[in-house]
């Protein structure tokens, strides 16, 4: 995790379109619900929890 990404809040959020536990990407900085097939990006240690900026991981 990054400095400034708190652990405790990475352990509390969930999938906001399916409302599922989340995996802890590091390289990429991503919060991935495999569920959704969404990764939410983590930007200046700030998850970004938004549908339309996830990264569909169906896709590669």
């Amino acid at each position: 995790m990054t400095a400034s990404t708190d652990p405790k809040l990475l352990e509390r959020l969930v999938c906001p379109v399916t409302k599922t536990r989340l995996a802890y990407d590091e390289e990429r900085q991503e919060l991935v619900s495999r569920a959704a097939g969404l990764a939410y990006p983590i930007r200046d240690g700030i998850p970004i929890m938004l549908a339309e900026e996830a990264r569909d991981i169906n896709r590669e």
